[in-house]
């Protein structure tokens, strides 16, 4: 099974710029080669404030031809893919036309009779997305060995077969639609520029607007950044705050902590550009692989750096893991030579680390982070590591941080239904 996730994380990043349509349909012709399914379709979760659907996102069938068009099913019990949606659970059925009565899902034969087709066997099973969400639903119908063979039921090991790559398919959707929201909100600050330009008597509410598609696009670029990462969850938030709350308490301007609270969350966009193999190792890294790792600083530097308005986020980007004592990377500065945007963002980050589940150690409790940032451990030396007067409003104020914590801790963005 871990060699067929690799194979799927391989397959998605073949091409790291697709579309979620063509993401889709790529990924639905893999499970149908994977399972022997005749036809399918992949489902993404739309929302619009507290409405919830399904948009069908690719469509295939090689018994018959498939109208192009796109179409919705709600979220709700009563279709098969939209109880997968709520719940989270895989369903399994021989025969569509013969549902027990005891589920409370049934079958829209409205296709089956205006195509002729007729649907037997289906394999339905969600896709896991950002911070354990359900991000989409792939239905797969009709398993057929060969072409001239009976439709078959699924299997249990088709089950098994899906589930361990579910969760990277998801997420890599996920990423594609920020990554198209990106781009989108991108063309709108165009267009926004040109309006400026062109209707000077606006100039005001224009200004406004831009400003918030620009902090929509650095949310969202943060989001897709932190997509690559499995274990950071609300981490974003949470050291955005972290970092806003402690600039307050150290007195800085109230532009330099508005800027603090939105661009914290850009100090590790870097590893979008990181070897993926590195990026998900769950073991140790080797003397390469963290030279590698390391490089995510610089990288988040120079897809930074070229927009003035980001200098604070690119100044974070690059110096978050800096050493009071000069003995980080990437430059080895030393004391006040480092951005105090960056020692800010280097407590909050270590904080934040040190609370939350990571492959090679469990979330600690408040206290017992406390301590190892204030009296260290063996990787941790606060004295070489942080800004004495940073650590010690740290120390006075380490509550607020556990309160931010409680705030913003990680939890499903479904309750799945048994």
């Amino acid at each position: 099974m871990v060699d067929l996730v690799q194979q799927f994380l391989d397959f998605i990043d073949e091409y790291p710029k697709q579309s979620v349509r063509d993401l889709s349909r790529r990924v639905l012709q893999r499970c149908r080669i994977l399972t022997g399914a005749e036809a399918g379709t992949i489902f993404v979760v739309r929302r619009q404030e507290r409405n919830r659907w399904l948009e069908a996102v690719a469509v295939q069938n090689d018994a018959i031809k498939v109208a192009g068009e796109s179409f919705r099913v709600p979220v709700d019990m009563t279709s098969i893919a939209g109880y997968v949606a709520i719940t989270g659970q895989t369903v399994t059925i021989d025969d569509a036309y013969e549902i027990p009565r005891e589920c409370c899902y049934r079958f829209n034969k409205d296709y089956d009779l205006a195509s002729g087709y007729r649907t037997r066997s289906i394999l339905c099973f969600a896709l896991g997305g950002f911070r354990n969400s359900i991000s989409g639903v792939v239905q797969l119908i009709n398993r057929r060995p060969g072409p001239c063979q009976a439709v078959l039921p699924f299997l249990r090991e088709h089950e098994r077969m899906i589930a361990p790559v579910n969760h990277v398919v998801g997420r890599a959707l996920e990423r594609a639609w920020f990554m198209e929201r990106i781009s989108a909100k991108n063309r709108e600050l165009r267009k926004s520029n040109l309006e400026l330009r062109a209707e000077q008597a606006e100039v005001g509410r224009l200004q406004v607007e831009t400003e918030r598609a620009f902090m929509q696009s650095v949310e969202l670029l943060a989001r897709a950044a932190e997509l690559h990462d499995s274990d950071t969850g609300n981490h974003i938030l949470r050291v955005n705050d972290y970092s806003r709350f402690l600039a307050e308490m150290a007195g800085m301007p109230e532009s330099f902590c508005e800027g603090i609270g939105s661009f914290a969350a850009l100090h590790d966009v870097g590893k979008m550009s990181v070897d993926k193999a590195v990026l998900h190792k769950r073991g140790r890294l080797d003397a390469a692989e963290l030279v590698e790792m390391q490089r995510h600083v610089t990288y988040g530097y120079d897809i930074l750096s070229v927009s003035p308005r980001l200098a604070m986020a690119a100044e974070i980007a690059r110096h978050h893991h800096e050493k009071w004592d000069g003995s980080g990377y990437p430059d080895g500065r030393r004391g006040r030579d480092i951005p105090i945007a960056a020692r800010l963002v280097a407590i909050a980050d270590v904080y934040d680390a040190l609370r939350s589940d990571r492959p090679y150690k469990p979330g600690f409790s408040h206290e017992r982070s406390v301590e190892i940032m204030t009296a260290g451990d063996e990787r941790i030396d606060p004295h070489a590591h942080f800004d004495p007067e940073l650590l010690r409003l740290f120390t006075r104020y380490h509550r607020e941080f556990e309160r931010i914590w409680d705030k913003l801790s990680d939890v499903p963005a479904i309750n799945c239904v048994a």
